[in-house]
């Protein structure tokens, strides 16, 4: 297929497959390094109560901005099948149908954020010291998700056509202007959080405006007209319900770590800090397999419509596989050093801190294969167009993770409960992913009718 753009339904399975994971997980941990940056630059220049701050703020930028990518994900998968099946024209007014409506979300979102800040800050039970310094950096970081939207719809496009590269390109720019003007903000201006925030956005819009761009300028398949954004009502439906739903899913995702955060911050700053530290940890090492599901699920979107349910099933057990052997490997890195790792985010004299971040990081982090069959299980079912079901799952997981930290922390083990109820939820979706799996193949196989909507 042409437009410098890659074919996943041809060839072998295991090399093409990780060829376009690889660029995915590294923009992805590109992306969480990014994020990682305000929190080790303010944590160290600044302090405990800022990393705090700063920390339960990424909380929930994460679940507002996993609305937007919910929505591009849901969306990509159509664009996935429509490559797959080789109709551009139908594609680029999937394209630009898509681009209306989430460009129409993200302000709305954007203004109900900056409108309701206070209150939703209220309903996270921000301590009183961590209160200023996380209002301060919010009112800045919120006006950079219509940025979000626009680099996260167009690295979704180019992914679904099977270009993994251009989205890892943009992100190592906006990475590195991150860190740039990290430290010339807080350090050198000393601005603090404030600063902090200023320099995020600031790449942030670096990295829609460039994508945006290049995907206009080089690739025919992606370009699309103010005609194309007409919606014509059984693509639109079909666009609707797939990124509706898996907007869904990855929200509930990370509306219960919102969830979970709102329970730690009644722990005080000091585990607010651990805390803030181990998850970031947390999304650096398992990354890569959330990156691979993502990956893997563009291959079964476009494998799904060129009608290959064997090549499919194969890659599933190569997907398996691999996802089986990193889980192992990482959670074996972190279950030995997880004191250094803390320590990247908390100055080593906070001895404290540093051993409830390791406690977290030694009970979560063995588990991380768990998490990685979770991801495949989120991509698979997206793929085969039944997003309602990585809903499902997602509720099962992080349902039981909120109901169990809640349940938990209040016995004498405080704390530690929270950390011992994120595995648990994890084993319990994934045996529900393979039962659900596995009923759907044996009555009407992988992909059937999964197309019917466009054909």
């Amino acid at each position: 297929m042409g437009d410098g753009t890659g074919d996943l339904t041809k060839g072998g399975i295991a090399g093409p497959l990780m060829a376009f994971a690889l660029p995915l997980i590294l923009g992805n941990m590109l992306q969480t390094l990014y994020n990682a940056a305000d929190s080790i630059i303010v944590g160290r220049f600044v302090g405990p109560a800022a990393l705090a701050a700063v920390g339960s703020a990424y909380s929930l930028m994460t679940f507002l901005t996993s609305l937007m990518i919910g929505l591009s994900m849901g969306s990509g998968i159509v664009f996935s099948y429509l490559y797959g099946e080789g109709n551009r024209e139908r594609l680029r007014h999937a394209l630009g149908i898509s681009f209306a409506a989430i460009g129409v979300i993200s302000i709305l979102i954007t203004a109900v954020s900056i409108i309701f800040q206070d209150a939703i800050m209220e309903l996270m039970q921000v301590p009183d010291d961590v209160y200023g310094d996380m209002r301060e950096y919010l009112s800045v970081i919120f006006t950079g998700l219509p940025a979000l939207f626009i680099y996260n719809f167009y690295a979704a496009a180019e992914r679904a056509v099977g270009n993994s590269r251009t989205p890892l390109a943009f992100m190592a720019l906006s990475a590195v202007m991150n860190v740039i003007l990290d430290l010339y903000f807080v350090i050198v201006l000393e601005t603090g959080v404030w600063g902090a925030a200023v320099a995020t956005v600031i790449s942030q819009y670096a990295a829609g405006a460039g994508i945006a761009v290049l995907s206009i300028s080089r690739h025919k398949a992606l370009r699309f007209s103010l005609s194309d954004m007409c919606p014509e009502k059984d693509l639109f439906s079909e666009l609707l319900s797939l990124s509706v739903l898996t907007s869904l899913q990855q929200s509930i995702m990370n509306l219960g770590i919102l969830c979970v955060q709102g329970i730690v911050n009644g722990f005080g700053s000091g585990v607010m800090a651990a805390f803030a530290a181990g998850v970031k940890i947390d999304s650096i090492a398992y990354m890569p397999l959330q990156e691979f599901g993502n990956a893997f699920s563009t291959f079964v979107s476009q494998n799904g419509g060129a009608g290959k349910e064997e090549r499919i099933k194969k890659g599933m057990r190569t997907a398996f596989t691999i996802a089986t052997l990193f889980g192992l490997l990482i959670s074996l890195v972190v279950f030995i050093f997880p004191g250094i790792l803390i320590s990247i985010f908390i100055d080593p004299s906070e001895t404290a801190l540093i051993e409830t971040g390791s406690e977290y990081l030694r009970i979560e982090g063995s588990f991380y294969i768990l998490i990685g069959y979770l991801f495949l299980f989120y991509g698979i079912f997206r793929a085969l167009k039944a997003p309602a079901v990585s809903l499902l799952l997602t509720v099962i997981s992080l349902g039981l993770r909120v109901l169990l930290a809640y349940l938990l922390s209040g016995l004498p083990i405080g704390e530690t409960g929270i950390w011992m109820s994120i595995p648990i939820g994890w084993a319990i979706a994934d045996a529900a992913g393979a039962t659900l799996l596995i009923i759907r193949e044996r009555k009407k196989g992988l992909i059937a009718r999964s197309g019917d909507t466009q054909r």
